[in-house]
């Protein structure tokens, strides 16, 4: 019997359309070429780690950037899915031995690697090296401060793997909100801002940020519950859970947003106009990668029905990237 299911249009009314950064390809193709130098992955899992087309979604979430900045962005991309590559595979104490060796990485960002040391060390400090030399201070600081929740987030859910643990809904959003990586994403709309602390630390940027995070990641478990299903990896997914976050976004957007005097108004308008960004980004890139449904994104994109996929074996479900080629 075939099973299918709805997905929800949850940005069908949201403000702010689809919009590409202009410098795209000429970013997406720098990132990818130093990327690739690492040889982080096999030429298989490569191939499909390149159908994720991370350019494209990095290029949705930051459309005003000039190309530098934006290829600073990608960057970043390229990073988060290495490790969440590796770590999806990881133990705890192998995954706590990488978020050490990351944040090490960005604290030290001149000082070169240990040779014998995993890859994403160097990919951190290249990367964190490069994207400094057009953040303005402010951004760095919060980058840094927003990285470590992060990794650990992604340590934490390696434990919950290694333990067995079902999260409930309260914990799942107290990971989820940190393992997903939107808050160092965040502070990368701050490049060339300076936004002083109690700009973006005031209750109602706060709570944007939150409830962005929540839309995104909402989204990221409704197109990707499907292979998450199958391949018996759906326990942090919340297809289930009814979302009202737009909604209140909304509210603060338009009603509460605090003011501080320029130029601080104008730069905060444009990050909390960038966060609202980021989730069209998110719901957009998860129909136009190949990484959740081949190449019929387009086509479940309008139809929103989609037929689950047959339950793998466990003994056949190998790396999460060379599964992208079989879609």
């Amino acid at each position: 019997m075939t099973i299918s299911f709805y997905m929800p249009d949850t940005l069908e009314n949201w403000k702010w359309p689809r919009h590409l950064n202009p410098h795209h390809v000429q970013a997406n193709e720098a990132s990818s070429a130093w990327f690739k130098g690492f040889k982080a992955f096999s030429p298989k899992a490569q191939e499909a780690f390149d159908r994720c087309e991370l350019g494209l979604f990095t290029s949705l979430a930051y459309p005003l950037y000039d190309e530098e900045r934006l290829r600073s962005c990608c960057d970043l991309m390229n990073l988060y899915f290495l490790f969440d590559e590796y770590s999806d595979l990881a133990s705890e104490d192998e995954a706590q031995l990488m978020a050490n060796i990351i944040m090490d990485a960005l604290r030290n960002p001149h000082t070169p690697r240990p040779k014998d040391e995993w890859i994403g060390g160097e990919v951190t400090r290249q990367f964190w090296e490069r994207a400094i030399k057009t953040a303005s201070l402010p951004s760095q600081k919060r980058f840094i401060e927003t990285f470590e929740p992060y990794v650990q987030g992604v340590v934490r859910q390696a434990a919950d793997r290694d333990n067995g643990h079902n999260l409930t809904i309260q914990e799942y959003f107290e990971v989820r909100r940190d393992d997903i990586g939107t808050m160092p994403a965040f502070a990368m709309l701050e490049l060339e801002m300076n936004l002083p602390d109690d700009a973006i630390h005031h209750p109602a940027i706060e709570e944007l940020s939150v409830l962005a995070t929540d839309m995104i990641l909402l989204d990221n478990d409704i197109v990707s519950y499907n292979k998450e299903q199958a391949r018996a990896n759906d326990s942090c997914n919340i297809i289930t859970i009814l979302m009202h976050q737009n909604e209140e976004f909304m509210d603060i957007y338009e009603n509460k947003i605090p003011k501080f005097g320029e130029p601080v108004d104008k730069q905060l308008a444009q990050y909390v106009d960038g966060l609202g960004n980021w989730v069209r980004a998110n719901g957009q890139w998860g129909f136009e990668t190949e990484r959740y449904f081949g190449k019929r994104g387009a086509e479940f994109q309008k139809t929103r029905w989609v037929k689950l996929l047959p339950k793998r074996d466990p003994d056949e479900i190998g790396h999460q990237l060379v599964d992208e080629l079989e879609l």
